[in-house]
């Protein structure tokens, strides 16, 4: 990028700051020491000043390294807000620090994995200016690329699934077919009696099926640079299953094309990615049957799940309404009544009460003897279909091959 480029890009991110120093807000509870108070405020007259000096990053890095400790100090639920506030700060002040003074690209690389760490770990600050500031770096990233791309006459292309053997699915098991639906034929017939159905039809109108069709090469030129939870192992309750933080574009090139030999599977499932990756929600609407809850959009939560083929989410259950669409790819998915939930041996740890004990497609049935008479249903979910999971349904999925999925949760 040109000198001209970077003077631009710090001229955008100052434009949506406080116009000055007196209006840069700054209050915290006593929860927060007084010296780090203290700090904060020196950044913030720092921020406010032209003068060049190693010491803006330096105190940025140890205020979020004061704050880090406290958020990894007992369990996240009693982390106080007013030290994700802190964090949130220490980032802002970083991305500042980096993007001032003539920034290489990879000076932007990482103002982008900060502002996402900041969004992730951190309490939203200033009118969410962090996503705010992501908007304007990941525009400049966007902007590069696309040059680059048009000079190498790049193709965008969709996702090419893999090639595999389907569940055959006998005809008295299957979930029950429906092409778009009344409102009162649902509500009535299903919603009301909980009973799983699959929703023909509904999403075709989304763009993620049409004007941008969800495809590796439309990831990354959408986030590849942008930093995300990813859960690796093929399942929750394997022992070596754990969570690490990658780049989108990092996630695709190792689990996914496994370019560097990861023999372990990867997955991106989080419901925070629509909220740091607005323009990806865009592309996603509210299933309109969604309105038949008592609460409005805000109540309901968006759910992304990206991963290779292989990756299964064990036999449990959630607390609200699930309408999970597939976009990409297919899965086998299996359904049980809650009326079975003993017969189907939940974990006894309160972590994973709702969670069974039981590997669906291969039980071992000296251990869990009753798990064989359970009735059930099965389907494979194909690209554009909808499947109602009932609350406190229990299912169990596994990737047939490269997925893309959305689920909705809702009351």
């Amino acid at each position: 990028m040109t000198l001209s480029a970077m003077a631009s890009l710090w001229s955008k991110i100052s434009a949506i700051l406080p116009p000055n120093e007196d209006q840069f807000p700054l209050q915290f509870s006593d929860k927060v020491e007084s010296s780090v108070v203290e700090m904060l405020k020196w950044s913030r007259q720092q921020l406010y000043h032209d003068t060049v000096s190693t010491s803006h990053m330096l105190l940025a890095q140890i205020i979020l390294d004061i704050s880090w400790e406290r958020l990894n100090t007992g369990t996240w639920r009693h982390v106080d807000k007013e030290w994700r506030r802190v964090y949130s700060y220490g980032c802002l002040f970083k991305v500042a620090s980096l993007c001032r003074n003539s920034p290489t690209e990879d000076d932007i690389l990482e103002a982008v994995r900060t502002c996402d760490m900041g969004l992730l770990m951190g309490a939203a600050i200033m009118d969410n200016i962090l996503q705010r500031i992501v908007r304007i770096l990941q525009n400049k990233i966007r902007k590069a690329a696309k040059e680059e791309a048009e000079d190498d006459h790049a193709k965008v292309k969709r996702i090419k699934p893999e090639s595999r053997l389907f569940p055959v699915i006998k005809e008295e098991l299957a979930v029950p077919r429906l092409k778009c639906p009344s409102l009162e034929n649902f509500n009535r017939n299903y919603l009301l009696p909980l009973k799983p159905v699959i929703l023909e039809g509904v999403i075709d109108h989304w763009p993620a099926f049409n004007k941008h069709f969800w495809s590796i090469e439309y990831l990354r030129s959408l986030a590849g640079c942008r930093t995300v939870p990813v859960e690796v192992g093929s399942r929750y309750t394997d022992e070596d299953w754990s969570q690490t933080l990658l780049t989108v574009n990092e996630f695709i090139d190792r689990y996914i094309l496994n370019r560097d030999g990861v023999k372990t599977v990867g997955y991106l499932a989080q419901h925070q990615l629509f909220d740091q990756i607005p323009e990806l929600k865009e592309d996603i609407c509210f299933p309109d049957y969604c309105c038949l809850g008592d609460g409005d959009e805000d109540n309901i939560t968006v759910n992304a799940w990206f991963g290779p083929g292989g990756t299964v989410s064990p036999l449990h259950h959630d607390p609200q309404q699930n309408f999970l669409a597939q976009v990409v790819g297919s899965k086998y998915i299996r359904l049980y009544s809650p009326e079975d939930t003993d017969k189907l041996y939940p974990h006894q740890s309160q972590l994973l009460h709702n969670t069974s004990q039981v590997e669906v497609e291969n039980p071992d049935t000296e251990r869990f003897p009753l798990f064989a008479e359970v009735p059930y249903l099965e389907c494979v979910l194909h690209p554009g279909d909808v499947l109602f999971i009932p609350v406190r349904h229990w299912h169990y999925v596994r990737s047939l091959e490269l997925s893309f999925s959305v689920s909705f949760w809702w009351s």
